[in-house]
């Protein structure tokens, strides 16, 4: 393979450097006789979806491909797959598509999520064998629907007894996994996060005090934000269901001021589009926007998206080693976010994909 040269301003630390790509490695030493193809700009760690989901409403893995090109042609080089009912596995030895960590399938309760989807346990107590399970099939992540719409109640209610969700955070820990759970409303949050989950997705229930018992944990969330402004559709959808209907739609009116309150906890937060989950692929350049209008510097939206991202999966930046998965920009992105609508080079496993 020829060895690649790029040259421009390096985030996050800002300095201009040059750098060269071998064997789809970042080196910051000279290769001779590389190719120059980067000269100028920005260049930015590969984009990071971290909560997606690849093959979720494909049917095959023919469509879960075009998905994840989608994501790919848009920056994402990394995705965090939060729960998919297709194997998607074959994708993950493709070189042209965005690297993938699988959470496997949801687990949820029979008629308390979207029917096919998840793995259903008729008895809660099953959990913690079927976090076991999951752990096992997929790459480090179990995705637990935490809470949905309880037809008896007609509204959103916990699916799992706290001592239950103990024993199962605890059997993914010990099998090296880390867990997150898809949770809407406020009753779930508190056993989850008392049980030692590592991260929530959504998170529009949170509360003083949960947002202080995730800060004091280091539980990360993903809000999801571009998700979350469907809301007030949602609810349109639900007129069997009044309760649920006013609850999704005051879910959405506070959810700013609670973004706000999780960020200036110092809750670890991270882009995630749901993308395959109601969402388009390709869309995380305007979770990045929302999450900077939520609260975060426009800096730190880019890197809950990128390096902070990265790190947080287990990946590493722009540094000697490192895969080289970048994306080059004309324009300074931490003073201009859409600047990444356009790159002029993506650049993934050390190939040019654009």
């Amino acid at each position: 393979m020829t060895a690649l040269h790029v040259r421009g301003v390096v985030l996050p630390e800002g300095e201009e450097r040059d750098l060269w790509i071998v064997n789809g490695r970042i080196r910051t030493q000279p290769v001779p006789g590389a190719e120059s193809i980067v000269d100028g700009g920005f260049l930015v760690p590969g984009l990071v979806d971290a909560h997606c989901h690849v093959g979720m409403a494909a049917g095959d893995l023919a469509a879960a491909q075009v998905q994840a090109e989608t994501d790919r042609d848009a920056g994402t080089l990394l995705i965090r797959d939060c729960g998919s009912p297709l194997d998607t596995r074959p994708l993950q030895e493709r070189l042209d598509l965005p690297r993938l960590v699988r959470a496997g399938r949801h687990l949820a309760r029979p008629k308390r999520y979207i029917a096919h989807i998840g793995v259903e346990l008729d008895d809660p107590a099953d959990l913690p064998a079927a976090v076991a399970e999951q752990a096992g099939y997929g790459d480090g992540w179990v995705k637990l629907v935490g809470d949905w719409i309880d037809r008896d109640i007609g509204d959103l209610a916990p699916l799992w007894p706290d001592d239950v969700l103990t024993k199962a955070i605890a059997v993914a820990h010990d099998a090296g996994a880390r867990v997150t759970a898809h949770v809407f409303g406020e009753d779930a949050l508190p056993g989850l996060i008392n049980a030692g989950i590592d991260c929530i997705e959504h998170g529009t229930g949170l509360s003083d005090a949960t947002i202080a018992a995730m800060a004091q944990r280091g539980t990360a969330l993903v809000p999801t934000l571009i998700n979350i402004a469907t809301f007030p559709d949602i609810a349109a959808q639900a007129d069997k269901y009044p309760a649920y209907a006013a609850h999704m739609r005051a879910l959405h009116q506070r959810n700013r001021p609670v973004i706000a309150a999780a960020i200036e906890a110092g809750i670890p937060v991270y882009a995630g589009t749901d993308a395959g989950g109601g969402i388009g692929h390709g869309r995380i350049v305007d979770e990045i926007v929302a999450l900077h209008a939520a609260g975060l510097s426009a800096e730190r939206a880019l890197g809950a998206a990128s390096w902070a991202a990265r790190d947080w999966l287990g990946w590493s930046a722009l540094d000697e080693g490192s895969a080289a998965d970048l994306l080059a920009v004309d324009a300074d992105p931490r003073s201009a976010l859409d600047t990444l609508r356009t790159p002029t080079r993506i650049i993934l496993r050390g190939r040019v994909i654009s």
